[in-house]
Formats: C-alpha cells, sequence, structure tokens
C-alpha cells in the first residue's frame, strides 16, 4: 500500500513531538493496514528527506505527503514542496505527492469544541466566552480566515461569543481578546487554541493570558483527537486517489 507520509512542523518543545507522535500512533492504530511514518520539516527528527529516502530504499513506487498544518502558508506552499521537488530527482521513480493541509476542516472545529468541554465548558453556558488562540501568519488573507473561525466555535452552543487572538504576527494580542470579550459580558473564559500540539507559543499565550487576572480555563490542543484522524485519512484518500488517476493516464 501507498506509504502515508504525516509532516508536522517541528518544535524545540519536547512536548510538541511527543503529542504528534500520539496522533500518528492513534492513526495508526485506528488504520492498522496503512503504513503510516513520521517526519518533521525542521528541528525534529526524522526528517522529510529521510523517511522519504527511506520509502524509497524499500521499493515502495508512490507515497502521499499529508501535512499536518493547519494553514496553508509558507511551510505548506514553499518549504514543503520545494523538498518533495528534490526527493522526486533523487528517486524518479518514486511517485510522491502533497496532500492539502489539515486546514479549516469543520471536524477540527468540532474537535476544539471538544477540548473546551473537556475543560469545563458546557455547551449551554451562557457567560461563557472563548478565546481561539493562533499562531498568526504574514499573510493578512490567513489571519482573516483564521478570525472567521471563532464564529465557527460557537455555532450551535449557548456562549456569549468568541474571539481568535494571534500569537505573532497580527491582532488582536490574547489580552486583546480577552479585554473584548469581557467587554461584551463574558464572566468566564476558555482559552482554546488552535494548535495541533503544545509548545512554546502556547507557552506564550498562556503567560500573556495570565495579566488579565482571574476566571481564565486553558483547554488542551487538539492533539490525538479523533476528528484529526478522520481529516488527516480523508486527505490521504483523496490525494492517493488522484495519484492512482495520474498513474493511470501516464502509463
Amino acid at each position: 500500500m501507498t506509504p502515508l507520509i504525516a509532516v508536522a512542523h517541528g518544535s524545540r518543545d519536547p512536548r510538541s513531538a511527543r503529542v504528534v507522535a500520539a496522533a500518528v500512533s492513534a492513526l495508526r492504530a485506528k488504520q492498522p493496514d496503512l503504513d503510516v511514518r513520521l517526519c518533521f520539516l525542521d528541528l525534529n527528527a526524522p526528517s522529510v528527506d529521510q523517511v522519504i529516502d527511506a520509502v524509497a530504499a524499500e521499493g515502495h513506487s508512490s507515497a502521499v505527503v499529508v501535512p499536518m498544518l493547519l494553514g496553508s502558508a509558507f511551510h505548506a506552499r514553499v518549504d514543503l514542496p520545494a523538498l518533495l521537488d528534490a526527493a522526486r530527482l533523487r528517486h524518479p521513480h518514486l511517485h510522491v505527492r502533497q496532500a492539502d493541509v489539515l486546514g479549516h476542516d469543520a471536524r477540527l472545529v468540532e474537535a476544539v469544541r471538544d477540548r473546551i468541554g473537556e475543560a469545563g465548558g458546557s455547551a449551554g453556558e451562557s457567560g461563557l466566552g472563548v478565546v481561539l488562540a493562533a499562531v498568526g501568519s504574514s499573510d493578512p488573507a490567513a489571519n482573516d480566515r483564521t478570525r472567521e473561525l471563532a464564529g465557527s466555535v460557537v455555532a450551535g452552543t449557548r456562549w456569549s461569543g468568541a474571539v481568535t487572538c494571534f500569537a505573532t504576527s497580527a491582532e488582536p494580542t490574547v489580552q486583546q481578546a480577552i479585554s473584548t470579550l469581557r467587554q461584551a459580558g463574558a464572566e468566564r473564559i476558555v482559552i482554546a487554541p488552535w494548535f495541533l500540539a503544545p509548545g512554546l507559543l502556547t507557552d506564550r499565550l498562556s503567560r500573556a493570558a495570565e495579566s488579565c487576572g482571574p476566571g481564565l480555563t486553558y483547554a488542551a490542543t487538539i492533539g490525538p483527537h479523533p476528528r484529526l484522524l478522520d481529516v488527516m485519512l480523508d486527505r490521504y484518500s483523496q490525494t492517493h486517489s488522484e495519484l492512482q488517476r495520474y498513474r493511470a493516464l501516464s502509463a
């Protein structure tokens, strides 16, 4: 079977790699007949090159690369495609195709709502405000799309509102988002990370939020949530079908 190569961002924080590895392990358990491999763009091992070279050395003729990325920014549009182009030159008989990023899939929004629930945020709590904490991008359009996710997170609940904040590159900051929600009447606030795994940026957001006083609750990152696994498998299946059609036409 065509391997699924899951590509994560990588982090200096060891918690990040552990949570990503747990998600990939859960994916293997969910789909035991699928060859799933994990690699990282930076800071952690194995690298993308190492895993693709191993896949080629084992005699595989194709591979599907699934970026474990929530946004289609520089890493998805430039870094990873460049690595895959170089791999194709090294292994001309290995057909490698990159799937879409995880993106703003509704199932991941559902996963965030579940994490808020696990942190004590009942869907019927009318005084609850949600800060959706994201990384931020140098692309204003990408930030606008992420801001729109806040409305999706509170859909179907009685929560008083939600605001997206950014750890880098854009506003509002977490302090500004908290202030906005309190001014709108939120009695309690949950900070919900739009991150797959904890790391330096989620810690930075938490430290900044602490300056805003009491009444804050912190939800867990998406992690190995079942909906994340569903999205990854869908990205693989869609791209694997495209790869099969391409190879059939090229034969």
